[in-house]
């Protein structure tokens, strides 16, 4: 079906809702990479007009990518509920947007409205949003989760304390750990990225991480970001695994450019419920998504990043993971050039996927070789805090050392707690106080370098140490 509009007598004609979607984005590399950019800003604008006056329920009679040969679509039909989604099933794009944006979609409205919309609803509707829109809407959708910390709840912000190192060396590990937490940050998770992604080292670091815990007492969870495979070995070999992994995308092709399908994810959710270390009602998955991981891999359909971004929560939530988050600026300026594109991105992704009722967070990042810089991320930082963001992740001075890119430190973490006001989760926040990290405002407690006198005896968990 063709979708149309006309601006000042000419005519704009889109072939089909893959062309309309994709034309309506705002500017982003990835799509005039993948030739589905408009042409400019007045066809930009055309096609945003058409699509603010698309009804939604054209989404549900005309597919993206055909079921019958993706999996990630018969899973977004199989799911989607009509009677949760007939308070606005009279409503066009445009006209959605403004609900949102009115009194009526408050925090029940949206939890209620969550399992009638599909990815494609709401990459839609974020195309039709200003920036103060997708915080707005967002900041009105908490999603909470919990495992040994609580995540979500409204004014807080947790943060992912990520100690990678080049080597997985189990030193630099802690080290970077024990950084972290003297900075406040890890109420999230404690999660590590392996150089590697054998099996003894996956269990090495999950170990390395459960000693930590334990010896600290910390209120947290950790993880090895290691492929889901090789935790399902870990775990039917009894490693302490507390989070499952997995990088996901949007469509099958995708996926299985990841070596995974929604069946191989499904054991792996079931496979951590059944060690039993998850308080019951409690969530046990950890995804990561990003735009442009489907265009990368050529599997995107002709469909643009930013909707395919949105598909890829689609699978994070038939899993009812604790963490998601987006590695917004990761994949590099071929995908999203500049910060601005970032900045936007981060926004679309974090709104896309509370709206689909996930525990969003973002990986406030980018690469070298972007046009971005600190500055970029500072203002998406506070844009994020304002729209509600589940957690963010922070490392050592903003720099991966074993990825190599540029994320937030843990000082940034900090100016978040104590300048925007974001404590992180209440079992969290109270440790750092019975530990004396921080004072009773919340604030550092101690001089930089310093070691609370409770933390003194994790020294000795270094190698060459006293046991």
């Amino acid at each position: 079906m063709a979708y149309a509009t006309t601006i000042e007598g000419t005519r704009f004609t889109f072939p089909d809702l893959r062309s309309l979607l994709a034309k309506a984005t705002p500017e982003r590399s990835g799509d005039q990479l993948a030739g589905l950019c408009a042409e400019g800003p007045v066809e930009r604008l055309a096609a945003q007009i058409a699509l603010a006056d698309l009804p939604l329920k054209a989404f549900l009679a005309e597919e993206l990518i055909p079921s019958e040969k993706d999996e990630v679509s018969d899973l977004i039909a199989r799911r989607h509920d009509g009677q949760a989604f007939a308070p606005v099933a009279s409503l066009t794009v445009g006209a959605f947007r403004e609900w949102l944006l009115s009194p009526a979609a408050d925090a029940a409205a949206l939890v209620a409205l969550a399992p009638g919309l599909t990815p494609e609803m709401v990459a839609a509707v974020s195309k039709v949003c200003r920036l103060q829109d997708l915080v707005a809407i967002a900041a009105k959708r908490p999603v909470v989760t919990r495992f040994r910390s609580t995540i979500g709840l409204p004014g807080r912000l947790a943060t992912r304390n990520q100690p990678n190192h080049p080597t997985d060396s189990s030193a630099g590990i802690l080290v970077s750990a024990l950084d972290g937490l003297l900075m406040g940050s890890g109420d999230a998770v404690i999660g590590v990225n392996p150089a590697t992604d054998s099996l003894p080292d996956y269990i090495r670091i999950v170990e390395l991480l459960e000693t930590l815990r334990l010896r600290l007492n910390v209120p947290t969870q950790h993880c090895c970001l290691g492929h889901v495979t090789v935790a399902i070995d870990a775990m039917a070999k009894g490693a302490p695994v507390d989070l499952v992994f997995q990088s996901v995308a949007g469509s099958q092709k995708a996926n299985a450019g990841f070596g995974v399908d929604l069946a191989v994810l499904r054991e792996a959710s079931e496979a951590a419920r059944a060690l039993g270390r998850c308080p019951e009602g409690g969530q046990v998955m950890y995804f990561e998504t990003g735009q442009g991981s489907a265009l990368s891999a050529d599997a995107h359909w002709g469909v643009d990043q930013q909707t395919m971004e949105a598909r890829a929560y689609a699978v994070a939530r038939e899993f009812d993971p604790l963490l998601v988050n987006t590695v917004v600026g990761f994949i590099g300026p071929e995908y999203l050039y500049n910060g601005k594109q970032i900045i936007r991105a981060g926004l679309e992704d974090h709104f896309c996927g509370k709206l689909l009722g996930l525990p969003m967070g973002v990986d406030v990042c980018y690469t070298n070789h972007a046009d971005a810089d600190g500055e970029d991320m500072d203002a998406l930082l506070t844009l994020l805090c304002a729209a509600g963001v589940n957690f963010v992740i922070t490392v050592p001075g903003a720099d991966d050392v074993m990825l190599n890119y540029q994320s937030l430190s843990h000082h940034d973490a900090v100016f978040a707690r104590e300048t925007l006001g974001r404590p992180p989760a209440p079992e969290f926040e109270a440790w750092l106080r019975e530990v004396r990290i921080t004072d009773v405002q919340g604030r550092l407690a101690n001089a930089p370098g310093e070691l609370p006198p409770a933390l003194a005896e994790a020294s000795r968990l270094l190698p060459g140490r006293a046991a």
